[in-house]
């Protein structure tokens, strides 16, 4: 049997201030296989952002375990927006977290040139970031996550800033490099399409403080590229299930 890569165990998280607690996330417990896509989805406000945060390391839970199956596990962040530094060029951002973490090496240097190139990137290696599309840029971003070779990259709302058809292509390319790299994702998003349209499995929370209310295994028939998986027979079931699961009222 397959073991997990990540075992999250009865995670919570309580927030204190002046006022208070606030309860964000009362039991999360979930175990994450190599190689999978997650995609976690539920209602403003739930503490989907907090699960993230967590485990990147940037957050302390309150309670519960994180447990590794594998030993000094890398965690990448990708954020909302790509917070890419206008005056390095593509190439400088894309090593600038192998270099705060003095990881720098020319063979480190190498398989990051190895990835603009095979991304469609190669030729704007020395330009700067107003030179590129808002698509593009995300595409730096996560080429900038994957310089440090993480084992687990953590997507929050990555195309959330983009229009409609920009959102829909790089959605596509943002799977494609992360299959064909080998990693395993975590990505919180609100659309629901474009949820099932990536996701091995989705994870839907309730209302704050959240738990988990239902996990879909996604299983579409011709399963393939995100723009391919909204036109299989299921798709329309499974958004139809997780839309009733959020109970969304406007």
């Amino acid at each position: 049997m397959k073991k997990p890569l990540l075992k999250i165990k009865h995670l919570k998280k309580i927030y204190h201030d002046l006022e208070g607690e606030t309860d964000a996330v009362k039991d999360f417990t979930l175990d994450i296989y190599d190689q999978e896509f997650i995609v976690i989805v539920g209602p403003s406000g739930c503490g989907k952002s907090t699960i993230l945060s967590i485990l990147a390391g940037l957050e302390e839970k309150s309670e519960g375990k994180i447990e590794v199956e594998k030993e000094n596990l890398i965690t990448g962040y990708m954020l909302q927006k790509d917070s890419l530094f206008p005056w390095l060029t593509i190439l400088d951002n894309c090593l600038l977290g192998l270099k705060v973490q003095k990881k720098l090496t020319e063979e480190s240097k190498k398989r990051v040139i190895r990835l603009l190139n095979t991304y469609g990137l190669g030729e704007f290696q020395d330009k700067y970031p107003d030179s590129l599309s808002g698509g593009m840029r995300q595409r730096v971003a996560l080429i900038r996550t994957l310089a440090i070779d993480p084992d687990i990259l953590l997507l929050d709302e990555p195309f959330s800033a983009l229009d409609y058809q920009t959102r829909l292509a790089l959605s596509d390319d943002v799977f494609r490099i992360i299959k064909q790299e080998g990693k395993t994702a975590i990505m919180i998003s609100h659309d629901i399409g474009e949820s099932v349209s990536l996701a091995d499995r989705i994870i839907v929370l309730t209302k704050r403080p959240s738990v988990i209310k239902n996990i879909y295994t996604i299983d579409l028939t011709g399963k393939s590229s995100p723009i391919e998986n909204r036109k299989c027979k299921e798709f329309s079931t499974y958004y139809d299930q997780i839309w009733r699961d959020l109970d969304v009222h406007i």
